[in-house]
């Protein structure tokens, strides 16, 4: 049976078969963290799902799944209800798919192999027959889909512990982060662009967006997520939005 029940326990590794999927709706889920030596192709139908791994934040809004390779630790929390697939590989089934992790936009034809994928039983041949050919299917969508910009990189530097540890509340303004790390703007910026690839107020946008898409994506309306991120309307986030998506928080949940 792949239907996973919400208070079931599961190791994907405790399994033989090259793959093994799953298919769960969650709400209220942290899954803590944690690793397995199978690759994870993790897709979400509903709902919203973040991925906190070592160095990276990840969101996965409706139509986004995640590809995390083998071994690598991850957290997943899952907000209200989550309606999920999840594909688990063997290793050697990997060495051709991404060695990072990724997110990928969930095409109309990899959704189509997802599906029956993750119903399938534990115990199925994927070696022959239309398992074979799903799989076949699944590796080759897989090496030619389009990866999303939904990874946030997380700096390591010990004096930003306390920003990172309430990962959905607001980064401060600069200023105020000065204060409370004890270091100027241009330390401040070092740091980021050292370990992030961008600056403060560049990385501390990009959080906004992701946060504004988990907002939206677990049902909040549009006053909620302005007031939220620090908006002093509804017309300027919906600006914000656009800016950088190219896209109104509207249509780009449609």
């Amino acid at each position: 049976m792949a239907w996973l029940d919400a208070h079931a326990t599961f190791d994907p590794d405790h399994f033989a078969q090259p793959v093994i999927g799953i298919a769960s709706t969650l709400g209220d889920h942290d899954s803590g963290l944690h690793r397995h030596r199978r690759g994870q192709l993790l897709y979400t139908r509903q709902g919203c799902t973040r991925i906190t791994l070592a160095e990276q934040l990840c969101l996965l809004p409706p139509s986004r799944a995640a590809w995390i390779p083998p071994g690598v630790s991850h957290r997943a929390v899952m907000q209200q209800s989550v309606d999920y697939r999840s594909l688990f590989l063997l290793p050697e089934w990997c060495r051709e798919l991404p060695q990072q992790v990724c997110v990928i936009e969930v095409s109309s034809l990899l959704r189509a192999v997802l599906e029956p994928m993750a119903f399938a039983d534990f115990a199925t041949d994927w070696q022959q027959g239309k398992h074979a050919h799903l799989l076949g299917l699944f590796l080759s969508e897989m090496a030619e889909t389009t990866q999303q910009p939904m990874l946030l990189p997380l700096p390591q530097d010990k004096r930003l512990a306390p920003l990172l540890a309430r990962q959905e509340q607001l980064p401060p303004e600069l200023h105020v982060l000065e204060r409370q790390i004890g270091a100027s703007s241009r330390t401040i910026g070092r740091i980021f662009q050292r370990e992030t690839g961008m600056g403060y107020q560049q990385w501390r946008q990009q959080w906004r967006l992701m946060r504004a898409m988990e907002l939206l994506a677990t049902g909040r309306n549009l006053g909620f997520c302005s007031v939220e991120l620090g908006f002093a309307s509804d017309s300027a986030f919906i600006a914000f939005f656009k800016s950088m998506t190219g896209s109104t928080p509207g249509h780009w949940l449609k």
